[in-house]
């Protein structure tokens, strides 16, 4: 399986945005975007750069939301072609899909600090979906699912550190008993549910291609 293993401010400053991609520390003034001798794109060049052509928008706004939710091109690709076989709108599919994640809603449940945490906790077989231990970070959650911790000494520790002790601002979408350490996903996620600005009609516009 492929994955990034390099710097990860790296991407934030490439796609100009905070990618949320190390956790309480993006929100710090130690993140690469608060600086700014620092907030721009990596390379010596940088400031050589020309303005952007219409490939170029499209193809960084697809890098953009591959990186925010830690999918290689193939995933996504089966993402895409997923969404393109729905009903509805293809974008509004396509980032549902990609919120559906169970590495996403580990995360956003409050159970790991960043996307990259939760992957490697679902790997560890530190969660469970309904009761059973679920190892793929690309599980697919579907309504009324129960998310939990665990039952062990070892994984709910490092839960509740994680936790602490307001826990996280929930979406609408989702509700957690931190008490029990379990999150239940009540309905499916909406286009208003992603946290980064994305248009993703130029993201159709560049897999229709």
């Amino acid at each position: 399986m492929g994955r990034y293993v390099g710097p990860v401010c790296r991407l934030c400053r490439r796609e100009g945005i905070k990618l949320l991609l190390k956790g309480i520390r993006c929100e710090t003034a130690k993140c690469a975007m608060e600086r700014q001798w620092r907030n721009k794109p990596p390379g010596m060049h940088a400031w050589r750069r020309k303005k952007a052509g219409n490939y170029a928008v499209r193809l960084r706004e697809k890098q953009k939301v591959k990186r925010y939710y830690g999918v290689m091109e193939k995933q996504f690709s089966l993402y895409f072609q997923a969404a393109e076989r729905g009903k509805t709108n293809t974008g509004d599919t396509l980032l549902s899909l990609l919120e559906r994640r169970l590495d996403n809603v580990v995360w956003k449940l409050g159970f790991a600090p960043s996307h990259r945490a939760a992957r490697i906790l679902i790997s560890h077989g530190h969660i469970y979906v309904n009761g059973r231990r679920v190892n793929r970070a690309s599980f697919q959650v579907r309504q009324s699912d129960l998310v939990s911790v665990k039952p062990s000494d070892r994984s709910r520790r490092y839960i509740r550190a994680t936790l602490g002790d307001d826990g996280p601002v929930l979406q609408p979408w989702l509700e957690l008993d931190a008490a029990k350490m379990e999150g239940r996903v009540v309905a499916l996620p909406t286009r208003e549910d992603v946290q980064i600005p994305v248009e993703e009609q130029l993201i159709i516009e560049m897999c229709s291609r």
